[in-house]
C-alpha cells in the first residue's frame, strides 16, 4: 500500500517529457538561475558520464573542461530548475559510468560518434553494382 502511495506522490513531481540521452552523449543543459528579481538561463555543455536513480530521484552527471580544469555537475532530470536538455552529439559507450575520462586530457577524452546511417542489403547491393560499372567503364577508355 505504501509503495502505491509513494508512486502516486512521485508521479506528480515528474516532468511529462524529458530528453532522451545516454551515457557518452554531449549535451547542453539549460539551467534557470535567479539573480535578484531577474531569471536567466545558463547553459552547461559537456559529456554525460553517469546516470543514477529512478523516478523523481533520477540524476545525471555532466563533465566539461573549463580553462584546463575538469568541472563536473550533477543535475536532477525532473528538476523545475532545468529548462531543457539538448543532445548535441551521441557518443558510443561500452560502460555504464565514464569515470575513466577524469584521468584523461586533450584528444584522448573524445568518444566515437554514434552513426545513424545503417547500410541495408538493398543499398549495399546497389553500391557494389554501381562500383563495378564504373571500373568497367574506366578500363575500356
Amino acid at each position: 500500500m505504501s509503495r502505491k502511495m509513494l508512486a502516486a506522490v512521485e508521479a506528480s513531481s515528474l516532468k511529462p517529457e524529458t530528453a532522451r540521452f545516454e551515457i557518452g552523449d554531449t549535451v547542453d543543459v539549460h539551467t534557470r538561475i535567479l539573480e535578484g528579481e531577474k531569471e536567466r538561463v545558463q547553459i552547461f555543455n559537456g559529456v554525460v558520464i553517469a546516470k543514477s536513480g529512478a523516478g523523481s530521484r533520477e540524476m545525471f552527471t555532466v563533465r566539461r573542461i573549463v580553462a584546463g580544469e575538469g568541472v563536473e555537475r550533477k543535475f536532477p532530470v525532473h528538476s523545475p530548475k532545468i529548462a531543457k536538455i539538448e543532445v548535441k552529439r551521441s557518443g558510443v559507450s561500452k560502460r555504464a559510468k565514464l569515470y575513466y575520462l577524469r584521468d584523461r586530457s586533450g584528444k584522448s577524452t573524445r568518444l566515437r560518434e554514434k552513426r545513424d546511417d545503417v547500410v541495408t542489403e538493398k543499398s549495399a547491393a546497389g553500391k557494389s553494382a554501381a562500383g563495378k560499372g564504373k571500373k568497367a567503364a574506366s578500363a575500356t577508355t
